[in-house]
């Protein structure tokens, strides 16, 4: 076919629009209708305005952009194929394939692919982070003529992002706090699956942004118009103050004669005959498929050369800025690549039965402040929560607007925004972040920290207030089913300490765990502090479980417990012994932790020979039967809590040293 009277352009963004036609109906599953819609944009992005560099898609001062609409996801392949990205034809015509580059949706381990979105709503919260990540760093690193930090981040999100309650969370966030470098495209096509979005959708979005604080540019139903989308960039470029919306109105399916502008292009493949009659209304050869023309191939080479010298000038600027300002440039180095500085646990304290029994959210507040002052990196803050929490940094202040350089974010009362957000930071790099709320919130936090894990991305969460003993707040606020909850996410590493030195490994093995989130659970109300000289080191708890008290000879029965519930497992022991059982004590700060550990160790903690086993946790009991067996003995709280004092709801629901006595005398 001759395509001399075609501009180079329209020739590229057709071939992104029959690339994506082709591999949704070759795998007869997928979203062709966006990417037939949006392609004009993604091609302008890639091709003209996005600093990238597809040979080293981790440069650290690229321009990030997220598919937010992660079921466009051929968009986003094609775009990376034809930019020269490790994405091959075969792994286009793969799409959707067992063991395939291409998967359904974008996964982030995919050269190019910033963060693993699907979930609406969630890839925009993700890039709140993102720009707060590089705002942040920019504020600290850069100095006058060495702009080391200076990239903007970029987001495609549709109407099933905006209608998401995240994206009120997450564009709230990006207006109060002026995310100049933040942009975000609005496919504003009034489709979703279900028909026309008016169904349940009569926002006015324009308005909606406005009120939040952002600049709102409007191009109207001009998707096509490659000069318009350039211009509304630039225009959003230049605003610095604030972050910028641009809504597009497109047509879903654009130029399927018989499907464009209904659901049926959303979420379904064409089918071959109106596949043919889309590439007969391109002007594209219909017997062809995956057909890439030479010249587009050619056009859209230049991009890694150009990424290419991009980096390389960056990398100049970057050795002249490590000569003129040293020690900048190797704390900024260290937080790129995700190492600690030397020295960043010298002031961590130790505690002593002297110290009282203070909360182990209060522990974990002293050990955090003593960490932070040496990783310059460590950067978070709480869902309204820092009084409770005890997450505030003292050495910082506030982030905010013009104020980029402080390192306490007030995430309001937004746990769902606040936690993608912290994964938003994480997949930016150069920032640890660490959020916190109430350990019953994870409930609205839950749906981030599960993409979190999905993507083994280093986010603390601190969440304190962890059972019954909130007591007078009643069960609203009384997580019992919330452990067992998180602990069944893969990749996901909760510790739940039981005193003051637990708390301070359990921070040790988070600033130190880089292949996944770590949930530190800590108490409100106060613990005693076991006597380390009379008891095993609180550093077993790296090791997810550990012998806190051995028996005297051979054990007859096995006490396991974490956090609050193991000091009645050590004054059980006791009585026990004056009853003639010899009572092992385990601490069992985490479950995964424990897990990873060989099986002689495993063996050695909870041997298979002790069939007598008793756990006790605030909690429900599901999931214990895999450390106590089918005789043990699981006690904990498998109903909602009561309001009261904890000291009086504790044993209201049995959690006392007698009970646990009673409970194992009745094994024997």
């Amino acid at each position: 076919m001759n395509f001399a009277a075609w501009k180079i352009e329209d020739l590229t963004i057709t071939t992104l629009r029959t690339l994506a036609i082709d591999a949704v109906q070759k795998a007869n599953s997928g979203h062709p209708g966006t990417p037939m819609a949006m392609a004009p944009l993604a091609y302008l992005l890639y091709k003209k305005i996005l600093k990238h560099n597809p040979a080293n898609p981790d440069w650290f001062d690229r321009d990030r952009f997220v598919l937010s609409a992660g079921h466009a996801s051929m968009l986003l392949y094609a775009s990376l194929h034809l930019s020269g990205y490790d994405i091959s034809l075969d792994d286009l015509k793969n799409f959707r394939q067992l063991g395939s580059k291409t998967p359904g949706h974008p996964e982030n381990d995919l050269p190019g692919v910033e963060t693993t979105t699907g979930p609406l709503g969630q890839g925009i919260a993700n890039t709140v982070g993102m720009a707060i990540a590089e705002a942040h760093l920019a504020k600290i690193y850069n100095r006058d003529g060495y702009p080391i930090i200076d990239h903007h981040t970029y987001a495609l999100c549709g109407d099933g992002d905006l209608m998401e309650g995240v994206s009120h969370e997450a564009a709230s966030l990006a207006g109060h706090f002026g995310l100049g470098k933040l942009i975000w495209f609005y496919d504003d096509n009034s489709i979703t699956i279900e028909g026309r979005t008016s169904l349940s959708f009569s926002d006015d979005v324009a308005e909606r942004f406005e009120a939040y604080g952002w600049q709102v540019i409007k191009i109207g139903a001009r998707p096509n118009d490659l000069d318009a989308l350039a211009a509304a960039i630039e225009q959003a470029k230049a605003e610095i103050a604030r972050p910028s919306l641009i809504i597009i109105t497109s047509v879903i399916g654009y130029g399927s004669p018989n499907k464009k502008d209904t659901s049926e292009a959303h979420g379904a493949p064409l089918g071959e005959e109106e596949v043919k009659l889309t590439k007969q209304a391109y002007g594209w050869p219909d017997d062809q498929f995956f057909f890439i023309p030479e010249q587009v191939r050619e056009h859209m080479a230049d991009i890694k050369l150009n990424g290419q010298r991009a980096e390389q000038a960056w990398n100049r600027q970057f050795a002249a800025y490590q000569s003129a300002f040293p020690d900048l440039a190797t704390q900024l180095q260290v937080a790129m690549v995700g190492d600690l500085p030397a020295g960043w646990d010298a002031d961590i304290p130790a505690f002593t039965p002297a110290d009282g029994a203070p909360a182990t959210r209060s522990v974990g507040g002293k050990v955090l402040n003593a960490i932070a002052a040496h990783v310059p990196n460590l950067v978070g803050g709480s869902a309204d929560l820092n009084p409770s929490t005890m997450t505030y940094l003292k050495s910082s202040g506030y982030f905010a607007k013009g104020v980029f350089e402080n390192r306490n974010v007030p995430w309001g009362v937004r746990e769902f925004g606040m936690a993608a957000a912290a994964s938003g930071m994480a997949l930016h790099g150069g920032i640890r972040p660490f959020v916190s709320t109430f350990f019953v919130f994870t409930d609205y936090a839950r749906p981030a920290m599960r993409l979190a894990a999905l993507m083994k991305l280093p986010v603390i969460y601190v969440m304190t207030h962890d059972s019954i003993g909130v007591g007078e707040d009643g069960p609203t606020h009384q997580p019992v089913e919330h452990l067992t909850a998180l602990r069944v996410i893969p990749n996901m590493t909760v510790i739940r300490p039981m005193d003051a030195n637990e708390t301070v490994e359990a921070w040790r093995v988070a600033m130190q765990h880089t292949d996944g989130p770590i949930v530190i659970v800590l108490t409100r109300q106060g613990l005693p502090i076991v006597d380390r000289g009379q008891f095993a080191p609180a550093s077993g708890l790296a090791r997810g479980a550990y012998i806190l008290s051995p028996e005297k000879k051979t054990p007859d029965v096995i006490l396991i417990a974490s956090g609050s519930e193991v000091q009645y497992v050590v004054e059980a022991q006791s009585s026990l012994a004056q009853d003639k059982i010899d009572a092992r004590v385990v601490s069992m700060p985490s479950w995964e932790l424990f897990r990873k550990q060989e099986k002689a160790y495993r063996e050695s903690v909870l041997p298979a020979k002790v069939k007598a086993r008793l756990s006790i946790e605030a909690g429900v009991t599901l999931g214990w039967r895999e450390w106590i067996g089918d005789a043990g003995i699981a006690m904990g709280i498998d109903q909602f809590g009561v309001s009261g004092p904890y000291k009086k709801v504790f044993p209201h629901f049995g959690f006392s040293a007698e009970n646990v006595v009673a409970r194992v005398k009745s094994m024997f």
